[in-house]
């Protein structure tokens, strides 16, 4: 089912309120998608949808729970349980055809577009990140007039958002100044999905850079910015290894220079 882009934003109602609440309601829901599934291929949008007024703030990130209490709140984040839930007492030989096409259903709604984009789940391969960022780009004028909280003590316009999240990446697809966050965007959904595979060990490589000059944690880091040593390593790689940090999303792209940085430092 695809929901086409709308002025008015709205939500599943189960994302709105104190976190006990949303939880039960989330696992739920997840576990009635995954009947939905089995009995018709397909995932539908749940019965309660609500509104999301301009002046609520969006939880994006459980980095942003700055209140404890039991408290009504949008918290988007919490949208994860519905993947525990939806393959709980099914054959694991389903679960990867009922995950994708639980993203693709999630693809196509500004809420499930949302999750994926801020907290994207595995594989964060190029192919899969700019399906991802092109649905964002779809819901983007409904999208903006939220505010999100990402972290705790700031508010983010979905540009701010996408910015501290992703300027890394959209950096090392496409070096562009002094446009937009929305064109720049734009630019690396279009690089990023007619990419090669030697393109993403380009971009790859930027963001390595990029990332080793504002981290200075690593220990070993004239080895870690030598330009042979990354490619040697980067092609050593098994496949899925390299698919899932080929978009060059920054928290993929650090852990793999973190096992770099450990292996280093190994007698």
């Amino acid at each position: 089912m695809t929901v086409p882009p709308s002025s008015v934003l709205e939500f599943p109602a189960m994302l709105h309120g104190p976190i006990d609440a949303i939880l039960r309601a989330v696992r739920v829901q997840g576990r009635s998608w995954a009947q939905e599934y089995l009995a018709t291929g397909a995932f539908s949008q749940p019965r309660q949808m609500r509104q999301v007024r301009p002046d609520e703030v969006l939880i994006v990130h459980s980095g942003a729970e700055f209140d404890f209490l039991p408290r009504s709140y949008w918290r988007i984040h919490l949208l994860a349980e519905a993947f525990e839930s939806l393959t709980e007492g099914i054959s694991e030989e389903i679960h990867p055809r009922i995950e994708q096409a639980f993203e693709s259903f999630c693809l196509s709604t500004p809420w499930g577009t949302l999750y994926h984009t801020v907290a994207p789940p595995p594989p964060r391969s190029a192919q899969f990140m700019a399906r991802r960022f092109a649905a964002l780009l779809r819901f983007w004028d409904a999208l903006q007039e939220s505010r999100y909280a990402f972290w705790f003590d700031r508010k983010y316009t979905l540009a701010e958002l996408v910015s501290d999240i992703y300027r890394v990446t959209m950096g090392a697809w496409c070096s562009e100044s002094a446009i937009t966050v929305r064109e720049h965007l734009v630019l690396t959904v279009e690089r990023m999905s007619r990419s090669t595979q030697e393109d993403c060990m380009e971009a790859v490589l930027r963001a390595m850079s990029f990332l080793l000059a504002e981290d200075t944690g690593f220990k070993h880091r004239e080895a870690l910015s030598d330009p042979g040593f990354l490619r040697e390593h980067l092609a050593a790689l098994s496949p899925r290894d390299f698919e899932d940090i080929s978009s060059a999303y920054p928290y993929t792209v650090s852990i793999q220079l973190a096992d770099w940085d450990r292996a280093l430092g190994m007698p």
